[in-house]
C-alpha cells in the first residue's frame, strides 16, 4: 500500500470509532409480586393439584414491560423488564397463591411423585400497562380437569381478568413510569388470581 493510501485509511478511522454521545442507561428489572389479600385460610385438606407449565400467548414471551399506546400500538420496553419471562413468573405466583389458599393439600409441578386428583392448565393472555386508560391489565385462561382412573374430565374453563389503576389517572401522551407500571401490573395480576381462585373453588365444589 502506498503512503497516500495509508494516510487516507488513517483519516477514515476516527469516523468508524465515534461512539454515540448518549448517557449509559442501565436496565431496570422488576419482580412480579402480586399480594394476596389477608384472610384466614382453610385447613389444607383438599385435593392434590398438578399445575402444568403455564403457556404464553403470542407476544407474551418477552421480558420487557408491555405498554399499550393510545392508538392501540404495543411497545415492549427495552430498558425496563421483568426478572424472568412473564409466564414463568405468573406460574410461580399462581402456585404460591393457590397453596396459600389452603384449598389444596399440595400444588405440584410436572414430574412430582405425588399423584394429583386435579390438573390445572393455563395460558397467560395479557399483562400490560394502558396509560391512556389509566390502568394495568392482567388475564389468563385456565382449564381444570380431574385425573381419575377412567381418564380426565373437564371440570371447568375460565378466563380470569384483573385491572389496577395507574397513579395519576389516564395519560393522553401514553407515557408511564416503569416502576409504576410494574407495580400496577402486579396489582392487576393479584385481582386476576383472586378471580381464578374463586372460579376454581366453585368448580371443585360442584364436582
Amino acid at each position: 500500500m502506498t503512503r497516500r493510501g495509508l494516510l487516507l485509511l488513517a483519516a477514515g478511522l476516527p469516523a468508524c470509532t465515534v461512539l454515540p454521545d448518549r448517557p449509559y442507561q442501565p436496565a431496570q428489572r422488576f419482580a412480579l409480586a402480586p399480594e394476596r389479600p389477608p384472610s384466614p385460610a382453610p385447613a389444607r385438606r383438599g385435593p392434590v393439584l398438578l399445575l402444568r407449565t403455564l403457556r404464553a400467548a403470542p407476544g407474551m414471551d418477552q421480558r420487557g414491560l408491555r405498554i399499550l399506546g393510545p392508538r392501540g400500538e404495543v411497545t415492549v420496553e427495552f430498558w425496563a423488564e421483568w426478572t424472568a419471562p412473564p409466564a414463568d413468573l405468573v406460574e410461580e405466583a399462581l402456585r404460591r397463591w393457590l397453596l396459600a389458599s389452603g384449598r389444596f393439600t399440595a400444588v405440584t409441578a410436572p414430574g412430582s411423585r405425588l399423584r394429583p386428583e386435579l390438573i390445572l392448565e393455563g395460558e397467560l393472555t395479557a399483562l400490560q400497562a394502558e396509560p391512556a386508560a389509566g390502568m394495568a391489565r392482567a388475564s389468563l385462561s385456565a382449564l381444570l380437569l380431574t385425573d381419575g382412573t377412567g381418564g380426565s374430565r373437564v371440570l371447568g374453563q375460565f378466563l380470569a381478568e384483573g385491572t389496577a389503576s395507574l397513579p395519576g389517572g389516564p395519560r393522553a401522551d401514553g407515557r408511564v413510569v416503569a416502576a409504576e407500571a410494574a407495580a400496577a401490573m402486579s396489582e392487576a395480576l393479584a385481582a386476576a388470581l383472586t378471580s381464578l381462585e374463586r372460579d376454581l373453588a366453585g368448580a371443585i365444589g360442584r364436582r
